[in-house]
C-alpha cells in the first residue's frame, strides 16, 4: 500500500507460516474502532461505547466493509433529560452526564475513534438545542452530528430497535411504532426497507408532574386532548389520577387506530405532525407489529415504575388493545427505550477519477454529507424517488450538505442517463440554495456522462462533483477527499451509523 495515504510500516515479524492461512490484515482486509453513540432525546438521554470490527467483503481493494462484530463497552444510565425551563436544555447538566460516562467507562474521548450524536423529539424544538448538536463539530471527522426531525426519528427507531433487520430476516412486512415524550414515529418497513414514515403528537410527556402530583410540563397537544375530555390543566396544578387515567386511555384509543386503519377521527388528524402514511391498509398489510421507544418498556410490561408522566398508564391501555391481536403479530424489539444508534463506522474507499465527473476541484474536500439514498427503476419519475428519499430526513426540498446516492436500475445507455440527469436537474429547481454545489454518487459506471449531460446539456451551473461505484444507504454520511495527483484518485470515507442487532449487544 505505497500510494496509500496513510503512515504505515513493515513489521519485521510478519511471517506467513507454511500451514497458516491468512484470511484478515488488520487495516487492510479488516478494522476495528471504538466508537460511542450518543442520544439526546425529549424524555431521556443515554450512551452507549461499542467496539465495532468492519471486514472488507469482496476481494477488490475498492470492495465495500461490512460490519462483522459489535460488542458493547458501556451503557450508561438512562437520564431524564433535564430543562432549565420549558424552551431550554441544561446543557450544563448535559455536559456533566456524557463526561461522568465516559469516566465511567474508562475511556477518554481521545480513546474514541468515531460516533453519533443524535438530537431528536420535542428536545429538538428547544432553543439550545443546535448548540448542543454543534459542541461536538469540534470532533469534526470522528462524529457524526444529527438533528432528526420526525420522519427522520421513525427511521432511526426501526433500525435501532431491530425492526428493519426482522422484516429483511423474514421477508415480512413490520409496522415499528416507536413511542417516545413528546411524539409517537410509525415507520412501514417492506421487505427489509423502510418504505413510509409518519408521526403523532402522542407521548408520555405532554404532561408531566413532581413527586407531588403538581404539573410541571404540559405541552400543547396534551392540553388539546385534555380540554377535549373535560379537564382544565394548568403549571402548578395537581393532576389526579382519574385526569392520568382518562388522558392515557385517550392517547392509547388514538393511537390505536391509527395503527388499525390511520387517522380517521379529527382529533387522530388533527395530531398528526407529519402526512400519514398513503394507501394503508392496516392489519391486512403488516405481518408483524414492533413497539419500542420508552413508553415500549410499559407497553411490554417491563417496568411500572412512573417517571413523573403518563408513560405507565399509556402503556397498560395500549396492551390491553394488543390482546385483541392474533399471538404473532405483535414481537419484542431488540432495543426498547434504547432503541437508536450504538455509535458510528466508518472506512475509506479510493474511487477513480477517471470515470468521475469533477466540475470544479475547488468543491473539494467536503466532510459529512448526509446520503440521500434514491432508487432510479425503469418507468418510474426520477424526480418524484428523489422527493420520496427527501422526505424521509424531513427535508422539502435540495439543500447543501447532501449527497444524493443514486441506485439505477436496468443497462444504462444515453437515454436512460438523460433521463436521469433530468429528474436531478428538476429537483435542483426547487433547491433552497441556488449555488451549493451538487454531490452524486453512483453505483454504476455513469457519473462521467451524466455530469456532463448535467453541466453541458441542461446547463447546470451550480459545482457537480459525481463519483461512481460507491455503495451507500439510508443513515451514512461521506467525506470526499481531494483527487490525488496525477492518478485523479479520490478518497470517499464512508460514515454509517451503527445498530445493534442481536438482544446481546
Amino acid at each position: 500500500m505505497h500510494d496509500d495515504i496513510y503512515d504505515h510500516d513493515h513489521p519485521d515479524n510478519f511471517i506467513i507460516k507454511e500451514d497458516e492461512i491468512v484470511t484478515d490484515i488488520e487495516g487492510l482486509e479488516m478494522f476495528s474502532l471504538k466508537s460511542v453513540g450518543i442520544d439526546i432525546g425529549s424524555s431521556t438521554s443515554h450512551l452507549i461505547f461499542s467496539h465495532i470490527t468492519l471486514r472488507r467483503e469482496g476481494a477488490a481493494l475498492s470492495g465495500k466493509f461490512r460490519v462483522t462484530g459489535r460488542e458493547v463497552l458501556y451503557r450508561s444510565p438512562i437520564m431524564l433529560t433535564p430543562y432549565i425551563s420549558a424552551t431550554k436544555i441544561d446543557t450544563d447538566k448535559i455536559n456533566d452526564f456524557i463526561h461522568n460516562a465516559y469516566k465511567e467507562a474508562g475511556l477518554t474521548p481521545e480513546d474514541v475513534d468515531t460516533g453519533a450524536v443524535i438530537i431528536t423529539g420535542e428536545a429538538l424544538k428547544k432553543e439550545n438545542a443546535q448548540p448542543i448538536v454543534e459542541n461536538f463539530a469540534k470532533y469534526s471527522g470522528k462524529f457524526i452530528c444529527a438533528s432528526a426531525g420526525h420522519n427522520h426519528e421513525a427511521l432511526l427507531a426501526a433500525y435501532g430497535c431491530g425492526a428493519v433487520d426482522l422484516s429483511k430476516g423474514e421477508h415480512k412486512t413490520v409496522l415499528n411504532v416507536d413511542m417516545g415524550g413528546g411524539t409517537t414515529k410509525f415507520s412501514l418497513v417492506e421487505d427489509g426497507v423502510v418504505t413510509q414514515t409518519a408521526a403523532i403528537s402522542i407521548g408520555a410527556r405532554l404532561i408531566a408532574y413532581d413527586e407531588k402530583e403538581q404539573i410541571t410540563r404540559i405541552e400543547d397537544p396534551g392540553r388539546t386532548m385534555m380540554k377535549e375530555l373535560g379537564h382544565k390543566v394548568e403549571i402548578g396544578q395537581k393532576i389526579s389520577e382519574k385526569m392520568k387515567e382518562d388522558f392515557g386511555a385517550y392517547m392509547a384509543k388514538i393511537l390505536y387506530e391509527v395503527i388499525e386503519t390511520g387517522p380517521k377521527s379529527p382529533m387522530a388528524t388533527s395530531l398528526m405532525v407529519t402526512p400519514p402514511f398513503v394507501n394503508y391498509s392496516g392489519f391486512k398489510q403488516i405481518q408483524h407489529l414492533v413497539f419500542s421507544g420508552g413508553v415500549s418498556e410499559h407497553v411490554y410490561d417491563r417496568d411500572a415504575k412512573s417517571y413523573g408522566d403518563i408513560g405507565p398508564v399509556l402503556g397498560r391501555n395500549m396492551r390491553d388493545y394488543l390482546k385483541k391481536l392474533p399471538k404473532d403479530v405483535l414481537r419484542e424489539p431488540i432495543e426498547g427505550i434504547r432503541a437508536t444508534v450504538i455509535g458510528a463506522g466508518e472506512y475509506t474507499i479510493q474511487a477513480s477519477g477517471n470515470t468521475s465527473y469533477v466540475s470544479n476541484e475547488k468543491a473539494l474536500p467536503v466532510h459529512g454529507l448526509k446520503v440521500i439514498q434514491a432508487p432510479v427503476r425503469e418507468g418510474a419519475s426520477v424526480a418524484d424517488g428523489i422527493k420520496q428519499a427527501l422526505r424521509k430526513f424531513d427535508l422539502g426540498c435540495f439543500t447543501s450538505g447532501l449527497a444524493l446516492s443514486l441506485t439505477v436500475s436496468g443497462v444504462p445507455d444515453y437515454q436512460s442517463v438523460r433521463r436521469i440527469a433530468e429528474g436531478v436537474a428538476e429537483i435542483l429547481k426547487g433547491a433552497d440554495d441556488a449555488n451549493c454545489p451538487l454531490y452524486l454518487t453512483l453505483d454504476l459506471d455513469i457519473a462521467k456522462s451524466l455530469g456532463a449531460i448535467l453541466r453541458e446539456e441542461l446547463k447546470i451551473t451550480r459545482d457537480i462533483i459525481a463519483i461512481d461505484g460507491i455503495e451507500v444507504g439510508d443513515l451514512d454520511y461521506i467525506d470526499i477527499g481531494e483527487c490525488l495527483g496525477i492518478t485523479e484518485v479520490i478518497p470517499v470515507t464512508v460514515k454509517s451509523l451503527m445498530f445493534p442487532t442481536t438482544a446481546s449487544e
